[in-house]
Parts: structure tokens; sequence; C-alpha cells
């Protein structure tokens, strides 16, 4: 993913952050606090306009994330 031609629609810049951000989806896994949906981020260096991709989330990190909160 790091040599893709990124280009931001906002400003035109092409250099970028590469990041991820996990998040809940259901009402089990909000009160449990499990972050079960997984989304890369990709942000403008200058204006920080973000998109989100969604990737998939392994079910051994949904667990570990169950007891460590």
């Amino acid at each position: 993913m790091r040599n893709m031609n990124y280009k931001c629609p906002k400003c035109g810049n092409r250099q970028y952050e590469i990041g991820e951000i996990r998040v809940t989806g259901s009402l089990l896994a909000k009160i449990f606090d499990v972050q079960n949906k997984k989304f890369s981020t990709i942000s403008c260096s200058r204006c920080t306009y973000t998109e989100f991709y969604k990737t998939k989330s392994s079910n051994l990190a949904n667990i570990f994330d169950l007891f460590v909160g």
C-alpha cells in the first residue's frame, strides 16, 4: 500500500500517512468494549483529509481486546 500513486481529492497533495483504527460494531461489542471492526486510514499530510478502508479483523485480536479492554 505504501507504493500507491496517492493524490488528495481535496488539495491535490501527494504526501500521505497510513494508519489504522478499530471501532465497535454491534450492541454486544459496545457492552463488552470489543473493537471488532478494523479500518485502514490514509491521511493527507497537508490538509489532514482522511479516507477509511475496511479491512479484516482477526478473531485472535478480538479475543485479546475482550480481555485487555
